[in-house]
């Protein structure tokens, strides 16, 4: 049976030492069955363009403006709370480099224009125990609709890290420049998106579509790719939130509309290029990580590398203060809503560690840092002392539940069954431009 990446990292793990109080790279457990191969990916250069479909103020040629920016060079990446210090501020006019928004100078209004679709309940609150950790009993609302791929599980809520604040499945999508079919390269494309499917933290993944809930959260990410190395610091900032993956089909689906100036035009529907599983960390710095495996495509391709997502990686992540000003170019034209509880727990600074329930508000912006990711499955002492697992044995596990359900399904088409998309509607999942 040919091996998966989950397997082939398995298999370089299982001679190494006992893990020490250091270590966190997870070796102690083993799959309950061989993991399936992964089905061989169908490599196609037709890839989705992003544009209007929310309704977007459009330069001249019809395409949206970016609206978040790079961030400065100045941040202290490792201590949020230190970040905080020295980042986004209104009299700091070089905490952010607007990078590939100086292009684009209307950023304002076309985050402004970009409000139009938000969902009523966009900026309601979850409630918090929907992103806390709980019991798996909380995974039985997620098994409706006849659709059973997240299960109960009491020994995986025994084994869990407790540093895992939450876990779920992760997708990748890109959206073209308007006017562009077929991209050849990031400059062809208008946004990257990705979208955060949480599920309970004690519950495992089985086999089934997973069923949809309005727990879906959607990012945009204008620089377009993800951060590379420690000295990448892209803003990103959630698109919608409190959403089902039917509301998400009307952003992701291709748009005509008419212009004054040249007629017709089409936005083409979302080009899903990658699915994975996540978890947010905090390790004992207290800096918290998102940090995912891949395990669509089965092999990833210049697509997938030049957009920054890897096999595994992982993230620094922090979330902005919206009371805090800072450049007029990061500005969003609408603050997320928390309310007053959650603002008084930013104790004033500019940036704060993630907590999930940050991320259920619509125009919350995020940091993402680039970083290795050993950086973010650290185990905490306390879980070593219990010898608990360790992030990175959860993350391991859970890609290879991932891998065997996605096998099940349709393989590397398996995201489109995810997604309740139709194939034909939209683009294959590339590897090459």
């Amino acid at each position: 049976m040919a091996g998966t990446r989950s397997s082939a990292r398995r298999a370089g793990n299982s001679s190494s030492p006992p893990r020490s109080p250091k270590s966190v790279a997870g070796t102690k457990r083993k799959p309950e069955a061989e993991p399936s191969p992964k089905r061989g990916r169908k490599a196609t250069k037709k890839q989705a363009t992003i544009e209007e479909t929310m309704g977007v103020t459009k330069g001249e040629d019809g395409e949206m403006e970016d609206v978040a920016s790079d961030e400065g060079q100045n941040a202290k990446q490792e201590e949020p709370e230190n970040v905080d210090e020295d980042l986004v501020d209104a009299s700091d006019a070089n905490a952010l480099s607007t990078g590939d928004d100086a292009t684009n100078k209307d950023t304002d209004s076309a985050a402004k224009a970009e409000t139009g679709t938000q969902d009523k309940h966009e900026n309601e609150p979850v409630k918090q125990d929907a992103h806390e950790n709980k019991s798996d009993s909380a995974a039985e609302s997620s098994t409706n609709n006849g659709e059973g791929a997240i299960e109960e599980s009491s020994q995986r809520a025994k084994e869990v890290p407790s540093n895992i604040l939450e876990k779920g499945v992760i997708y990748f999508f890109t959206r073209n420049r308007v006017g562009i079919e077929d991209s050849d390269s990031i400059g062809d494309l208008q946004r990257t998106f990705f979208v955060l499917r949480p599920m309970p933290t004690g519950a495992k993944l089985g086999d089934g579509a997973l069923a949809d809930q309005d727990n879906n959260r959607l990012f945009a990410l204008p620089k377009k790719v993800f951060p590379k190395s420690h000295n990448d610091r892209f803003m990103a900032f959630v698109e919608r939130a409190n959403t089902t993956v039917k509301d998400l089909k009307d952003f992701f689906s291709a748009d005509e509309y008419e212009t004054k100036t040249q007629g017709a035009r089409r936005t083409e529907p979302v080009a899903p290029v990658a699915e994975g599983v996540y978890a947010i960390t905090r390790t004992e710095d207290r800096t918290t990580h998102l940090v995912y495996s891949t395990t669509i495509p089965s092999a990833l391709g210049e697509v997938q590398e030049d957009l920054g997502i890897k096999d595994q990686g992982s993230f620094i992540i922090s979330v902005k203060n919206p009371e805090r000003s800072g450049p007029a170019a990061s500005q969003l034209p609408q603050k997320p809503g928390f309310p007053k509880d959650i603002i008084e727990e930013f104790r004033g600074l500019a940036w704060s560690e993630v907590k999930p329930k940050y991320l259920d508000y619509a125009y919350c912006q995020i940091l993402l840092i680039g970083e290795n990711l050993d950086k973010g499955v650290q185990p905490t002492q306390k879980d070593q002392k219990h010898d608990k697992e360790t992030p990175q044995e959860e993350l391991e596990k859970l890609e290879h539940e991932d891998e065997l359900r996605v096998e099940h399904l349709h393989g590397d088409d398996s995201i489109y069954d995810d997604l309740k998309i139709s194939k034909k509607d939209y683009p294959q999942v590339p590897t090459t431009w």
